[in-house]
């Protein structure tokens, strides 16, 4: 079982605002925020509460951005959900990488949307219900 994941981002303001608003569409919310005072390095948690269970990073010399694109996959409660993720990931200056839509190659339920953040990673929200 995974507890958490991150990923470092070559601009923080621009991801936060990026990931905040996306992931609002299926529930989660900026739960905590790290200053490079204290971490070395920009770094916020994202979930639901009261535990963060994804986060970014300012990118430094040290632990530069991911070169390689990365995915991540959210699930989420239902198929509007899937929605809103998508139409929140455009709005929030993510690029198209998949509308929402069954993918029954994976399984006969499995209904997703991808969009590519402001580092190019592709962020997907699923739902695994039927209808």
């Amino acid at each position: 079982m995974i507890d958490h994941t991150g990923v470092t981002v070559s601009d923080y303001n621009k991801s936060k605002a990026f990931y905040s608003a996306t992931l609002a569409a299926i529930g989660y919310e900026l739960l905590l925020e790290i200053p490079a005072a204290v971490a070395g390095t920009d770094v916020a948690g994202f979930g639901e509460a009261p535990k963060p269970d994804f986060w970014i990073a300012q990118a430094t010399t040290e632990k530069p951005a991911h070169k390689q694109s990365i995915h991540f996959a959210f699930r989420a409660a239902s198929r509007a959900q899937v929605d809103a993720f998508y139409q929140a990931g455009l709005n929030a200056g993510g690029a198209d990488n998949g509308a929402p839509g069954p993918r029954p190659h994976y399984h006969q339920n499995y209904y997703g949307a991808f969009v590519k953040d402001p580092d190019g990673h592709n962020i997907e929200a699923v739902c695994h219900d039927p209808q």
